[in-house]
């Protein structure tokens, strides 16, 4: 008898529906086809503890499993429960009132028949809605990630036996419903973090909202405890709050890489990830013989932060560079190519030398001659090349910490970049794929930051005089366009353009001596 039911894998941050057949019928021996990996394959044991642990006998006849279509790797251990239920149909010891081809079912199990969480559970229940099947069955843990996606039934099980009653009628499980907008709305803007709680560092804090007024990548460039990494994870509360389609795709990154905890719903706050200088290539940007997402894909909509930028590996900061202007990343293999949203931020920091004290003034730099640039050469100029803004932070005076009066808190910050990014949304409204003055390739940038006889005389002497790069001037207009907004200008005024070209440190001829 020919047993049959749906599953899915997931490529990239979609899913494809697999079908998996069983049957059972004369002769001797387990057999699993359709490009199975080894985890898949080690389904056998599992299954078959699982069934005798609640009574159920594994069939001693010839048994065939099929996951189609045959051409397309299946990876991983949640085809466990659709092959089991469907060993069980197979052999006639289901009696299944409910019929096994109108779900989606998908499921790992342990030895004594409780089901494990799995990964990918939001893209699946994606593409199940789209493909018009009934319902989704799935581990109780991942239930809150799947109801997220509405108009289909989401029926959490705990065990082999709940699924196998649910199918048999002698148990009504009712089926998830989340509120999916309330959840979001309601936690969107609780961050821990707040700029309230920093004292002094105004022109840093400056910076930073001139960064995420802009989508504009940004370099904190001090010595040690100046407060680099405090700031940094702050910026997070001040990025205008996610919409809800820009909240359903960074879920599906998180599910596909597995990183949402228990009884996780839709991801409401803007992603932070700050990975060690230590990480590896595919690490940062994915990889992996089956291709998973990487960090640059993590912090997709939110801000990645590398502490300590000339620790990295020189391979590690150059596989940005693309992904960097694409917004995205492609991982091409022998057998697949999958591609993953990279639309992030970039803030970096870095201590000025080695010893971290060049430029400090108070303490005495101890590098040695061509010390400090050769430390900054670790950096590569095309790297820098894609960083709008080079902030100096210097320390903090004993006064400023003992300060009582109040900062601005994050709040107040994120509602000025709210209205200037609500001016770039109608800017580029006519644009595809540009949605902030980070992102104007070379020929917007010419046609919309215009500035007039007065800007061009102050930027013409700012490059002489302070020897700035020619790539530095693309970089200056778009930031001096994001300052305008905040001021709520129309035209690019000096005062915008001579902000702008504060920020611009590291293009300075002889800065590090």
């Amino acid at each position: 008898m020919l047993a049959k039911t749906f599953g899915s894998a997931v490529y990239g941050v979609d899913a494809t529906m697999i079908t998996i057949e069983v049957t059972v019928g004369q002769g001797l021996g387990f057999f699993m086809v359709g490009l199975a990996d080894s985890a898949v394959k080690e389904s056998q044991q599992r299954v078959e503890a699982s069934l005798k642990y609640f009574n159920y006998k594994m069939p001693r006849q010839k048994v065939v499993v099929n996951l189609a279509p045959a051409d397309i790797r299946k990876e991983g251990s949640a085809y466990d429960l659709p092959i089991a239920l469907c060993i069980l149909d197979s052999s006639e010891q289901l009696e299944a009132e409910k019929d096994l081809k109108d779900y989606v079912i998908m499921g790992e199990l342990s030895l004594d028949g409780i089901l494990r969480p799995i990964k990918g559970v939001l893209p699946i229940a994606i593409q199940a809605r789209k493909q018009g099947f009934k319902g989704f069955i799935l581990p109780a843990e991942n239930a809150h990630e799947a109801a997220i996606v509405n108009n289909i039934d989401i029926i959490p099980v705990e065990t082999l036996e709940d699924a196998i009653a649910f199918f048999r009628g002698k148990s009504t499980i009712e089926p998830l419903v989340v509120d999916t907008r309330d959840l979001f709305f309601t936690s969107q803007n609780d961050y821990a973090a707040d700029f309230k709680h920093v004292q002094g560092q105004e022109n840093i804090k400056r910076a930073l909202e001139i960064a995420a007024a802009g989508g504009h990548n940004a370099i904190m460039i001090g010595p040690p405890g100046s407060g680099k990494t405090m700031l940094a994870k702050r910026i997070p509360g001040i990025l205008p709050p996610l919409s809800l389609p820009e909240a359903l795709e960074t879920t599906k990154i998180h599910s596909v890489a597995g990183k949402l905890g228990k009884r996780a719903t839709l991801v409401s706050r803007r992603p932070f990830r700050s990975p060690h200088h230590s990480i590896s290539d595919a690490a940062l940007v994915g990889g992996g013989s089956f291709p998973q997402p990487g960090e640059i894909s993590l912090a997709h909509n939110g801000v990645l932060f590398l502490d300590e930028l000339p620790e990295f590996k020189r391979s590690v900061l150059e596989v940005m560079r693309q992904p960097l202007e694409e917004r995205k990343v492609s991982i091409s293999r022998a057998r697949m190519a999958v591609e993953f949203p990279a639309n992030f931020m970039l803030i970096a920091s870095m201590n000025p030398c080695p010893c971290g004290y060049y430029n400090h003034p108070d303490k005495e730099c101890v590098c040695g001659p061509g010390v400090v640039q050769k430390y900054l050469n670790k950096i590569s100029g095309p790297l820098l090349d894609r960083i709008d803004l080079h902030v100096e932070v210097t320390p903090v005076s004993f006064d400023q910490i003992a300060s009582t009066r109040k900062s601005e808190s994050s709040e107040q910050i994120r509602e000025r970049v709210i209205k200037a990014r609500d001016r770039q949304t109608d800017r580029f409204k006519d644009q595809k794929e540009i949605y902030s003055n980070a992102m104007m390739p070379p020929e917007l940038v010419k046609e919309i930051c215009v500035i007039g006889d007065p800007g061009k005389a102050l930027l013409r002497t700012a490059m002489d005089r302070l020897g700035l790069s020619a790539r530095a001037y693309d970089r200056i207009l778009k930031v001096s366009r994001t300052i305008a907004d905040l001021a709520d200008s129309e035209d690019i005024k000096v005062e915008h353009l001579a902000e702008a070209i504060q920020y611009r440190s590291l293009d300075r001829e002889n800065w590090a001596g």
